[in-house]
């Protein structure tokens, strides 16, 4: 997953040197390239490839619309032409990042060549003005780490605040279950205010296409069932049947996807699909999963929290539709996240792959995956709400040592657990949340700026913004 198309507008103007405008210009432009970030620029569009007056405005939105800009980044390279930097940024309606190169020691002869930071001040006051949400990443020089992080923040929060910007549609397959109130939400207002589009599946065509599908392919399915039984202890089954169903259901799922342009998916699980396939099939969405973001027990919200961390991500790596379950027996300010379908990329390489039965649920049938998860830093995210109240909680921990339990699961320390909890609890969430490893909460934080109607909630620090 490529980063968003970055419009490249640098800003300059005629009261300050010119020449050194066009090196800071350049080297800017040098930077994006060796970090391989895709962007367009103004060369050949305005003189020196630098907006300097506020004529200029419509010349650069009409260029930038045309090349299918995604975010827009105003770098201040010797001031700043205000005006033009807000009427820009409000007509393309951009995630905008506002930056300037830290300025230089006065000439021998007290004379300055720029006035980066000062350009900053005017501009961000425009923006303001304007109405237009913008990041800031601090006055200071390109090979500054503040520049690549706030950079890299900025791109994988414009990713995953145009998720819900510019549209993305949830295939719903089922219905919800009756007793998971928890997930009862208004899919009016995911339309209307979030471009969310929900995509309702026929469960009865689905299973009867997934039973077609196992059918015509059962000599392939036996031979994926057959390798995968060299890698995974399969218990549980008296014939091969129910798990080629399984394989099966895992590319009907994908098929749908593929045929609607789904950006992910909410299944109901339960029962009607156990029944038909006579086995639990999450399996099924640990294989789907690591292509595209699933959501379990029809949590539409649910699957809106994978997407953002998904593309937070960068796609890098997929996340999980988790649950804090229990705290850890000793660690005080640490929890057990678990569920079932996590993405087979997440297995941690110690941990066998087993297919058997549910842990808890007294059913004679298997299918159920168990394997730990792979250590590292991790990232949980929330969207959820109702009404006027729509938030997104987010927070960053790490995994840590913790006893053996069943189906998908590893142990997670934060910064202070009671907060995380009392934060939590006093809602408006429930307990799935999105875990994607790496840390990219600052990300999703700054996502929540161009999602109107989104408030952030940050759990791993002491005062929520």
């Amino acid at each position: 997953m490529k980063p968003p198309l970055l419009g490249l507008c640098p800003i300059g103007k005629f009261v300050f040197s010119n020449a050194d405008a066009l090196r800071l210009k350049g080297e800017i432009r040098a930077r994006l390239l060796s970090w391989q970030i895709p962007f367009v620029d103004l060369e050949g569009v305005v003189e020196d490839g630098l907006v300097k007056d506020q004529n200029q405005v419509g010349t650069v939105v009409d260029h930038f619309r045309a090349a299918g800009a995604e975010a827009l980044f105003v770098p201040h390279c010797n001031f700043g032409t205000e005006g033009a930097v807000g009427m820009i940024a409000r007509k393309l309606g951009l995630p905008t990042l506002l930056w300037g190169p830290r300025d230089e020691a006065p000439l021998a002869d007290g004379t300055r060549l720029r006035d980066s930071l000062c350009g900053i001040f005017a501009s961000s006051n425009v923006l303001r003005k304007l109405g237009v949400p913008f990041t800031y990443i601090e006055n200071c020089r390109i090979d500054d780490p503040p520049f690549a992080r706030g950079l890299d923040t900025f791109l994988r929060a414009a990713h995953a605040a145009n998720a819900l910007r510019n549209g993305s549609k949830i295939g719903h397959l089922g219905q919800r279950i009756d007793f998971f109130w928890t997930t009862i939400v208004n899919e009016r207002e995911l339309l209307e205010r979030f471009q969310i589009e929900v995509l309702p599946l026929d469960l009865v065509d689905f299973i009867a296409h997934s039973q077609d599908r196992a059918r015509q392919g059962r000599a392939g399915y036996a031979r994926e069932l057959a390798e995968l039984k060299t890698r995974a202890e399969i218990v549980g089954f008296e014939d091969d049947e129910p798990m080629i169903r399984v394989l099966a259901m895992r590319d009907q799922m994908l098929a749908l996807a593929a045929t609607h342009g789904l950006d992910a998916l909410a299944v109901q699980e339960f029962t009607s699909l156990v029944d038909a396939m006579g086995a639990y099939c999450f399996y099924a969405e640990s294989a789907v999963a690591d292509r595209l973001p699933i959501a379990y027990e029809s949590d539409l919200h649910g699957a809106v929290s994978n997407l953002l961390a998904r593309r937070a991500a960068l796609g890098a790596c997929p996340p999980f539709l988790a649950e804090f379950v229990v705290r850890h027996p000793e660690n005080d300010n640490a929890g057990c996240v678990w569920h079932a379908g996590a993405p087979l990329s997440m297995r941690h390489p110690e941990s066998p792959l087993r297919i058997g039965k549910h842990w808890i649920l007294p059913s004679p049938l298997a299918g159920m995956p168990h394997f730990r998860l792979r250590d590292g830093a991790v990232t949980l995210c929330r969207f959820d709400g109702a009404g006027d109240d729509y938030r997104l909680a987010v927070g960053q921990g790490r995994t840590c040592p913790g006893p053996e339990t069943q189906n998908n699961y590893c142990w997670v320390e934060v910064d202070d657990w009671p907060r995380w909890e009392r934060t939590l609890v006093e809602g408006p969430f429930i307990h799935h949340m999105a875990m994607v490893h790496g840390h990219y909460g600052d990300a999703l934080q700054e996502a929540c700026k161009y999602i109107p109607g989104l408030a952030p909630v940050r759990l791993d620090r002491a005062a929520n913004p």
